[in-house]
């Protein structure tokens, strides 16, 4: 078995300073947080949109396990766990005396009716292949559950660190979508839809307090009204800072600390597989070659970003580098187009609201129409886009980031909206998930980047890179994002 833990007049100056000075140390233990997407609900167990996580992952909600700043995966909600020896069981402790913010305890129960919710047939939570491999969910007392799975997975506990993967309650998990209720350190106190959620500490959270009485995060969609928003002081910090081209002046200002990292954001130019012309593995490939990825980077991310050659990150050990094999190339792509037959080709460019999306999109379009190919480009707003595109598969090509951690495996799901269908990519990810030994994990992940890069299934772009801005007295802020998340749990003020 292995185990993880795991009056006068100078009376009334006095008063007043110390009026002042209180204030202002009040001041210090609020922050308003900025972000450039509102999210369209705010449970993550029944939303695919990246800005749901980063107001509630950690916050509000907490799972078996968690993302930790380093990339790491930690114990959160169970105190430890042991799995069986062949691989199939693993049975969690968890933490007492926890309780969901209306009162009400959390349990094994609850882990299982989490579970059991988000693997059901029915389900809607938008990485439901998490919890396939899940066989059966048992509660041995009310602080212990056995979760049996149907073959072994080296990555389930990485799974379950996922946002998709909080521990709910059966009482409340019906209005989680306008009035979320987890067992984090912050309540949810209020939605103003349009601009702000607000949350403030929990009084009773079971773990370590936070140094934050209360947390806003305002969404603030346009990058000239973000830089004008944090320079007036208006918001403290702006994790996700989407105006790259004025970090120097950030820089150039004692008053901040420009934070610059890394992100699990593959960004890509998303194509439909199965729309018309773009089943041809040749036109996808003419696409690939058309595209200059630095000039993108250079012009949307202003330089900020790494240029990738398929779905995973540089910064993970079993990176391959693969660019080379879709290299800037406008000769190859317009012969390839020829081949193809298709030399007067106008495909749709459906761009949702981020300024690398929509920056991006205008440079691609250049791009393309360099060796042929016209776009008709359509601004959308996050809504539309998950509508049309990612739920209704109604478009040619898009642009957006796949924050996810390690999400390669989407490619193994033929009805995601890229609609990729290979069996043998399929067969990798089934391997994959049986593997267990380091060295055949490293094999298999390098194999599926290839398989995924040669199929030319998307126009892989750049690794999104993390640019965040905050007051210089914050500390506490995520550099990088194993995950998508503004985790504000370690977050304070100095004087």
């Amino acid at each position: 078995m292995t185990t993880l833990f795991t009056r006068p007049a100078w009376a009334a100056l006095a008063a007043a300073a110390a009026m002042n000075a209180s204030v202002a140390l009040a001041a210090q233990t609020s922050i308003t947080v900025g972000m450039q997407l509102e999210p369209p609900n705010l449970d993550p167990t029944g939303g695919a949109a990246a800005a749901i996580d980063e107001v509630v992952y950690a916050n509000v909600f907490e799972g078996l396990t968690r993302y930790q700043a380093d990339g790491s995966v930690a114990p959160a909600l169970a105190k430890s766990w042991v799995i069986s020896d062949d691989g199939l069981v693993y049975t969690f402790s968890l933490h007492g005396g926890v309780t969901f913010h209306d009162g009400s305890a959390m349990d094994a129960e609850d882990v299982k009716f989490s579970l059991d919710r988000a693997r059901a047939e029915e389900s809607t939570n938008a990485q439901k292949r998490l919890f396939t491999g899940i066989a059966s969910v048992d509660v041995v007392d009310p602080l212990t559950v056995k979760i049996t799975l149907s073959n072994p997975d080296g990555g389930f506990i990485t799974n379950l660190a996922w946002g998709d993967a909080v521990i709910v309650a059966p009482e409340s998990i019906e209005a989680a979508k306008t009035a979320p209720v987890g067992t984090g350190p912050f309540t949810f106190s209020r939605w103003v839809q349009g601009d702000r959620v607000e949350l403030a500490r929990n009084p009773d959270y079971w773990g370590r307090p936070v140094a934050l009485e209360t947390a806003t995060f305002k969404f603030i969609s346009d990058p000239t009204a973000a830089f004008a928003a944090m320079m007036a002081g208006d918001i403290d910090a702006f994790p996700n800072y989407p105006a790259p081209e004025t970090l120097p002046q950030f820089e150039a200002d004692p008053r901040f600390r420009v934070i610059v990292g890394s992100t699990e954001g593959e960004t890509i130019l998303s194509t439909n597989n199965k729309a018309d012309h773009l089943s041809d593995v040749r036109i996808r490939q003419a696409i690939a070659h058309a595209i200059d990825r630095q000039a993108i980077i250079d012009g949307a991310m202003f330089g900020y970003g790494t240029p990738i050659g398929t779905h995973f990150a540089p910064h993970h050990p079993d990176y391959v580098d693969l660019t080379s094999g879709s290299a800037h190339d406008p000769a190859r792509a317009r012969a390839l187009l020829k081949e193809a037959g298709a030399e007067n080709l106008t495909l749709s460019l459906k761009l949702p609201p981020p300024a690398y999306a929509r920056r991006g999109g205008e440079i691609i379009a250049a791009q393309l129409r360099e060796v042929g190919i016209g776009t008709e480009i359509e601004n959308l707003e996050w809504a539309q886009w998950l509508e049309q595109v990612f739920r209704g598969k109604d478009y040619d090509l898009t642009i957006v980031s796949h924050t996810e951690p390690m999400d390669i495996g989407i490619y193994a799901n033929p009805d995601y909206y890229f609609q990729y269908d290979s069996a043998a990519f399929q067969g990798m990810i089934g391997d994959l998930k049986l593997a267990t030994d380091p060295a055949e994990r490293t094999r298999l992940m390098k194999a599926a980047q290839r398989k995924v890069a040669g199929d030319y299934v998307n126009g892989f772009l750049f690794q999104l890179a993390r640019t965040g801005v905050s007051n210089a007295k914050i500390s506490g802020l995520w550099e990088n994002a194993p995950t998508q998340a503004n985790d504000l749990t370690g977050v304070s003020w100095s004087d």
